[in-house]
Order: C-alpha cells, then sequence, then structure tokens
C-alpha cells in the first residue's frame, strides 16, 4: 500500500468509477488485464465523486495551459482509481509503460507537452523514475469527448 500512502501524504483522493449518463452505452472496460499488462481506456479528469471535472473546452482558448496540465493531474487519479478497483492493490504495478496524451485545442496550439505533463509528473513522482518513468505521446485533437480538456490512455506491467 505504499503508493496510497504517497497519495494520502500528498492530500489526493482517488475518484469513484467515472458516472456515466443513463443513455450511453459503453460497450468496453476501462481496465483491460491481460498477459501481465493492464491497458487503460481513455480516461477524463474526474471529482472524487465520479463525475467529469471541470474545466471544460479547448486548451489554449477556454482552459489555460495550467488548467489543463491539472486536469492531467486529475486523469492520473481517474486512473488510478480505475486500476485500484481493478487490480485491488496499486503497488502491483511494476512499471508505466506506455501513455498516449490527447490535448482538445485549436490548430495554432502547441503545447501539448506541458499539458501532459500533469499526468507524467505525479506519476513519476508516485512511483519513482524506474516505475513511473513511461514512453509519451502528447498529441493535439479538434475536439474530445463531453468537451473535456485531455483524455489519457496507457498501458502498465504488472505482476
Amino acid at each position: 500500500m505504499e503508493i496510497e500512502r504517497k497519495l494520502d501524504k500528498m492530500g489526493l483522493t482517488l475518484p469513484e468509477p467515472v458516472k456515466v449518463p443513463e443513455d450511453m452505452n459503453l460497450p468496453f472496460s476501462f481496465v483491460r488485464v491481460h498477459d501481465g499488462y493492464a491497458y487503460l481506456s481513455g480516461h477524463a479528469a474526474q471529482n472524487p465523486d465520479g463525475g467529469l471535472a471541470e474545466p471544460f473546452g479547448k486548451v489554449g482558448q477556454d482552459v489555460t495551459v495550467e488548467q489543463g496540465y491539472e486536469s492531467a493531474k486529475l486523469v492520473a487519479l481517474s486512473m488510478l482509481g480505475s486500476l485500484k478497483r481493478e487490480l485491488g492493490d496499486l503497488d502491483r504495478i511494476q512499471a508505466w509503460i506506455r501513455v498516449f496524451g490527447m490535448v482538445n485545442c485549436g490548430a495554432d496550439f502547441a503545447q501539448h507537452p506541458i499539458v501532459i505533463n500533469g499526468f507524467s509528473d505525479l506519476i513519476i513522482e508516485l512511483y519513482g523514475q524506474k516505475r513511473g518513468q513511461h514512453s509519451r505521446s502528447a498529441v493535439g485533437m479538434s475536439s474530445l469527448p463531453f468537451n473535456i480538456p485531455v483524455e489519457i490512455e496507457a498501458v502498465v506491467a504488472i505482476d
């Protein structure tokens, strides 16, 4: 429970499962475990109760780069919450392998890496360089579901 102790010391809380609108069908798993890996579907920033966290909109227009960075940190907590529910123990994560970060932004926006650093910085702080360091992409999208500013997918190695 080392990772959960670190989260507690940092004053961070894992959110409840995402609240999906009743009229929406999501026919996939947020975490798929197979052959020593956990594959994480795209996650968004969440409030502690599982609802989607504000702000909404395009980074660089409706959302500042700093707010985008904070949203990416909340996405990390969202993923950790999903992993906790699936694995039972966040210490089972042996390595963060790959992260794919998507930023809702306009065509002229170019600070995608700074936004997705919010995710990477928190994961590396929690897991350290050896386990937390990952390969990563940070790309811009013309839109994201529900007008969220950041969506992130990941792959982690587990024991």
